[in-house]
């Protein structure tokens, strides 16, 4: 997932409601309400909503659990 955040940070472009569904790979009407509560930081365009790629990479570290750095051998 983290190259394909990279992939479009690249074409720094702003991100479709439906494209964040996509890339984590939820609904889209779950990806809306996400982006109407704040969850995720929006910019509003009229009555358009985007996403820059760089809030949305924020959200996805801000929400990963369950990453330990251990080492196995001692």
């Amino acid at each position: 997932m983290g190259e394909m955040i990279s992939t479009i940070q690249e074409a720094d472009r702003l991100l479709k409601a439906v494209e964040v569904a996509h890339i984590l790979n939820i609904s889209r009407s779950l990806a809306y309400r996400l982006l109407q509560k704040g969850v995720i930081p929006v910019i509003r365009i009229n009555q358009s909503v985007r996403v820059h790629p760089r809030d949305l990479e924020q959200y996805i570290e801000a929400n990963r659990t369950g990453v330990e750095v251990f080492s196995i051998a001692e």
